[in-house]
């Protein structure tokens, strides 16, 4: 099954837009699931298990498990093993180098951990981003426009009148041969991000940005989906993984995940 249509058999099965983020910090986990023998797989796989029936995707992000060495990969790879199947797993590693080092960053992610898809850095140009294209069934997450606020730095600068993030934009949609090609665009940027949109109207976008960092939800669903409302990722890591610090984190955790989800769907409506 290719990418897009996995995601969309389950956001339409969950009615959800929502992506969790599992960018799993053992400082801030329970106490208590310290003495585990896994603490972050412990944590991830409540998290999985409160939250499996209202999200469209996962999203490790490679550097809380890359940070403790080969514990952190063991606890990554079991929770890429324990997320169930029909929910895309999306590995947030923003990697590009060049074509042979791409090969072996693509192998990683989508033969080793199983992944179907990965976000990469388009810096390099194509040739850093054609190796994780060649994996038809998968998808390509290029960063275009990141919420963070030194994305000003580089991705707003002018280019001949015109701001990068849209040339970035135009070169992926060129690039979406194999239509397995995404976008990353921060939801810090409502108004780029609607002329994103425009550049590319059928790619899916990973949208970033709307928990912790404090994106428009409002502006994100009218400028962020497709004309169906839908191909919009919208992701959240801190505010639904540790909305509660004690026993009950999973439970507090799924009530925010299903706020956000309801909320994301009263907006879709309006739109309609």
């Amino acid at each position: 099954m290719r990418f897009v249509e996995k995601l969309l058999n389950i956001s339409r099965k969950n009615h959800s837009l929502v992506c969790v983020g599992l960018d799993t910090d053992p400082e801030k986990i329970p106490e208590y699931l310290l003495k585990e023998k896994d603490p972050i797989f412990a944590f991830n796989q409540k998290i999985i298990d409160f939250t499996f029936d209202l999200v469209c995707a996962y999203k490790p992000n490679m550097a809380f498990y890359e940070a403790f060495g080969s514990k952190g990969w063991d606890a990554l790879k079991k929770t890429c093993e324990y997320i169930p199947r029909e929910i895309p797993l999306i590995i947030d590693a923003k990697r590009g180098d060049i074509g042979n080092t791409a090969r072996m960053y693509a192998k990683a992610f989508f033969e080793e951990l199983k992944a179907d898809a990965v976000t990469v850095n388009p810096y390099m140009g194509k040739d850093a981003i054609l190796p994780f294209l060649q994996y038809e069934d998968k998808c390509a997450f290029v960063l275009c426009l990141t919420s963070n606020e030194g994305a000003s730095d580089f991705q707003l600068v002018l280019i001949d009148g015109r701001p990068l993030y849209e040339i970035v934009a135009e070169k992926v949609l060129s690039w979406n041969e194999r239509n397995n090609c995404g976008l990353v665009v921060g939801a810090t940027y409502p108004e780029q991000l609607k002329r994103i949109r425009e550049i590319v109207p059928s790619l899916p976008i990973l949208i970033p940005g709307v928990g912790a960092q404090a994106g428009d939800i409002e502006a994100t669903i009218e400028f962020g989906t497709d004309r169906n409302g839908e191909l919009a990722i919208i992701n959240s890591s801190r505010a639904i993984l540790y909305a509660f610090s004690g026993k009950d984190f999973a439970q507090a955790a799924r009530d925010e995940a299903m706020r956000l989800r309801d909320l994301i769907n009263l907006y879709r409506k309006k739109g309609k």
